[in-house]
């Protein structure tokens, strides 16, 4: 095995919306999202992330806050 280096995650602008609830939520106030990776659950409060390749998943707000910011790019207002 090499020795562990060290690696920044690309500057990537991504689009999301915070999850209020409405129509289409059960009374647990949840939806199932099919992601790359399964069906995965959101709830109230969790954002909706559209990924690199169109992809949705959900992020609970506390990661999402930790990792991302508004964008201030002419891409943001696309």
């Amino acid at each position: 095995m090499t020795e562990a280096m060290k690696f920044r995650k690309k500057p990537v602008v991504i689009e999301a919306m915070l999850f209020a609830g409405g129509a289409f939520t059960t009374a647990a106030e949840n939806i199932a999202i099919t992601t790359l990776e399964g069906t995965m659950a959101a709830s109230i409060g969790d954002y909706i992330i559209k990924g690199v390749a169109g992809e949705f998943y959900p992020c609970k707000p506390e990661i999402f806050e930790q990792t991302y910011e508004p964008a201030l790019t002419p891409e943001a207002s696309k």
